[in-house]
């Protein structure tokens, strides 16, 4: 990895493929700092037949780019990235949020730190303790079903996913999900079955 270098466009959001890291892009923030946007599709083993049987197939097993963000001085992240995010840079713009930012787009962003080379990943966490923001927003913070589906919970608590940017090896955490409530629409009470008279039932 020693020779690897990050090139500016070199990959997108929509070729990306599980397993690898894309530096999507810098923001300014406050205090003269910038945000790194890190997205990476973490891969995840088939947990049902159907995915199982389609694991070619994108639409069935391939899941959404998780992202990081890591604030960081111009600078210090020029140097280490060896890219310019400073001001000199005239490629910086202003999106529709009036917020100024700068595309990168880089597939695999590795980061030179001393002698060394590491690649830059996106390590989740998952947690049944809020941040104060995501328990004042559980409805779009704690993890579902997908997009609107039921809530996934750990021992009856919901669950949360935190995630930051790591050198390397990301040591993801993953939480044993509950079993899922059994659909009951429709069922037969077992106390009708046993009260009534054999030949009864269904008449």
């Amino acid at each position: 990895m020693e020779d690897q270098k990050n090139i500016l466009n070199s990959g997108s959001l929509t070729t990306l493929q599980p397993g690898q890291t894309l530096l999507v892009g810098a923001r300014k923030v406050a205090g003269d700092k910038i945000q790194l946007e890190l997205a990476e599709i973490i891969p995840t083993r088939a947990t049902n037949p159907l995915a199982a049987f389609n694991e070619s197939d994108d639409r069935f097993t391939k899941p959404g780019a998780r992202r990081a963000w890591i604030t960081a001085e111009p600078k210090d992240a020029s140097a280490k990235l060896g890219i310019d995010l400073t001001d000199n840079n005239p490629a910086w713009a202003v999106n529709d949020m009036g917020q100024e930012v700068l595309s990168l787009m880089i597939l695999k962003p590795v980061a030179k730190i001393g002698e060394s080379t590491h690649e830059l990943k996106v390590q989740i966490n998952e947690t049944v303790t809020p941040t104060e923001y995501q328990a004042q927003n559980v409805s779009t913070a704690a993890k579902r079903r997908g997009a609107d589906g039921e809530y996934i919970l750990h021992k009856g608590m919901y669950i949360f996913a935190n995630t930051t940017v790591v050198f390397d090896k990301a040591n993801h955490v993953f939480l044993e999900p509950d079993a899922p409530a059994t659909n009951l629409a429709g069922g037969i009470k077992a106390e009708s079955v046993s009260s009534a008279p054999f030949g009864e039932l269904g008449s």
